[in-house]
């Protein structure tokens, strides 16, 4: 339950702290005195988005904070399941700051607001002067029936099991799209792969091919200069070889005389014995060196094989082709494993929709089989409220297998009738403003006797009711406080008289700004407020009398 709600810098409310009952709580106040206002505070913690930044102190944030009594909720595996502290006194802060960026956190802890409205889903309800509205949708229908036959852990599994099957169906297709695409370029693929298969291609080829095409093309003057180097290197009749061994000689003539020669001629011997060794090394180089016409054809039929390889795929070298080829036998290879996964994810879609069509099943049943209950249900309530002839009709259809949706197999037909002899029809065809009114008070009682929701917020709930009628809705309002804590705004004293606790809201003007302040009042504060609600301002002492006499007080 909604046990405090603290709410500072919103709008006209500067500063306001209310503490709940436990039972039924009333909210009175003039139109315009904020009592929409202290709504639009709450829903910022039921993760409502700020669609404004209209503060009462404009240099400073607003900061709403609820406290939530959760000890008898069995909340601790929503807390668990979220990695949040839990206290038996949660607190949900939200922040906004002056700029606008809101902030949630559930005991102090950072919260995104889809967790924050998850967990206060489950703690709150409010019900709008406009929610009647929600009655001619079909999935609030449904809300309905599942809430009252208690179907939430079901349809939580059958919820699961759809979005797996709706995300397998989505990868199934998408690997078939795939596949087609795939299928239609595999003839190519295959060809493309079968000729750079048949090229045989080696890393660095067309280099080292290159290489060899200019020593071809040019192998009659490399001859001849390797021949002339040898010449001139040991087999001309003056020769380097012949020259540097005389002067050898002379140097190591020299050296009998002056020993300190003897590393001059170590490194001239050194040199001779290189020299020699080197133009006997150019001899046979010279020697391997041939004309060979037809190697330098088969080497330009392979450069030109290679070169036309590499325009046609617009690759920059022989690597590039070589991953090229490796890429698309990968391709060729993944089709067979893509219809071994199609036909893996088929089985799993097949499953899956066999799974969902079963929880369906066993959905429509639990429907089904509260169907009696809440018509006989809803009419008695409803007759309680001043309408004996009203009647309710729930049809339940099945749609067919292709056609399951995120609810279920089933279409829900809610149709209404006020009057005795007339048959039931749509309700937003049939309904006035009081009488729908009454229908949604009397859905949402049925509900509180089969879910345990905390906490029910009623906001102008008696539109289009007076009177007689008045005092039953306060009864039943009663009735549903023993079961839960009920927050009611009205404009009716019928009802306002029923409150285990009364809260007045009002606004104060000071000299530069108009605050919106709350109040709780005494029993004698209530007469009074009571009193206002029945005759205005200044109420005569008949008006008096009948407050007191709805509240069960002496005047």
């Amino acid at each position: 339950m909604l046990s405090r709600l603290s709410i500072r810098n919103y709008a006209l409310i500067d500063s306001l702290d209310i503490h709940f009952d436990r039972g039924l709580n009333i909210l009175t106040g003039e139109t315009g005195a904020g009592k929409s206002i202290i709504m639009g505070g709450l829903s910022l913690i039921l993760g409502q988005r700020v669609e404004s930044r209209y503060f009462f102190n404009q240099q400073k944030k607003c900061i709403i904070e609820g406290y939530f009594d959760i000890s008898d909720y069995g909340l601790g595996d929503f807390f668990a399941e979220y990695d949040l502290d839990y206290e038996q006194e949660t607190i949900v802060r939200r922040e906004v700051s002056v700029e606008g960026k809101s902030r949630a956190f559930v005991n102090d802890t950072p919260v995104t607001l889809q967790v924050l409205r998850a967990l206060t889903e489950r703690l709150i309800d409010v019900h709008s002067q406009h929610a009647t509205l929600q009655l001619n949708a079909e999935s609030f229908q449904l809300l309905i029936l599942d809430s009252v036959a208690q179907n939430q852990p079901l349809r939580e599994q059958y919820t699961s099991v759809y979005r797996a099957h709706r995300a397998a169906a989505a990868r199934l297709e998408n690997l078939k799209n795939e596949a087609a695409r795939a299928n239609a370029e595999a003839d190519y693929h295959q060809f493309l792969f079968d000729e750079l298969d048949t090229a045989k291609l080696q890393a660095g080829e067309a280099t080292r091919l290159e290489a060899e095409q200019q020593q071809l093309e040019h192998a009659e003057e490399i001859k001849r200069s390797l021949l002339g180097a040898v010449a001139i290197l040991q087999e001309d009749e003056i020769n380097a070889v012949t020259l540097l061994k005389a002067a050898l000689q002379q140097l190591q003539q020299a050296e009998r005389h002056m020993p300190a020669l003897s590393p001059q001629v170590e490194r001239l011997q050194s040199t001779f014995i290189e020299l020699k060794d080197l133009a006997e090394e150019v001899g046979r180089i010279e020697q391997d060196i041939s004309l060979d016409e037809e190697r330098l054809m088969e080497v330009n039929e392979r450069l030109s094989q290679l070169y036309a390889l590499q325009q046609k795929h617009r690759a920059d070298d022989v690597d590039a082709l070589i991953a090229l080829h490796r890429e698309l036998g990968a391709k060729l290879e993944n089709l067979s494993a893509d219809e071994a996964a199609i036909d893996q994810l088929e089985a799993e879609v097949a499953r899956l929709q066999s799974e969902l069509l079963e929880l369906a099943k066993a959905l429509s049943e639990s429907r089904q089989s509260v169907v009696p209950m809440v018509e006989k249900e809803i009419s008695h309530v409803l007759g309680e409220m001043g309408m004996p002839h009203s009647r309710l009709q729930v049809s339940i259809f099945q749609v067919g297998d292709a056609e399951v949706r995120e609810s279920g197999q089933d279409r829900v037909d809610f149709r209404f009738t006020a009057n005795r002899g007339q048959e039931p029809q749509p309700i937003s065809k049939v309904a006035s403003g009081g009488e729908l009114s009454r229908l949604m008070l009397a859905i949402k009682s049925l509900i509180a006797k089969t879910s345990s929701l905390p906490t029910i917020i009623f906001d102008e709930i008696d539109t289009g009711i007076s009177g007689e009628v008045a005092l039953k809705v306060a009864d039943i309002m009663e009735r549903l406080a023993a079961r839960m804590q009920v927050i009611a705004i009205t404009h009716l004293p019928q009802i306002a008289a029923k409150g285990n606790a009364h809260f007045k809201v009002y606004k104060a003007e000071s000299a530069d700004k108009t605050a919106t302040h709350m109040v709780q009042l005494q029993p004698q504060e209530r007469v009074l407020e009571l009193a206002q609600m029945l005759s205005g301002a200044n109420p005569g002492e008949a008006a008096m009398q009948h407050a007191a006499e709805l509240l069960g007080v002496q005047s």
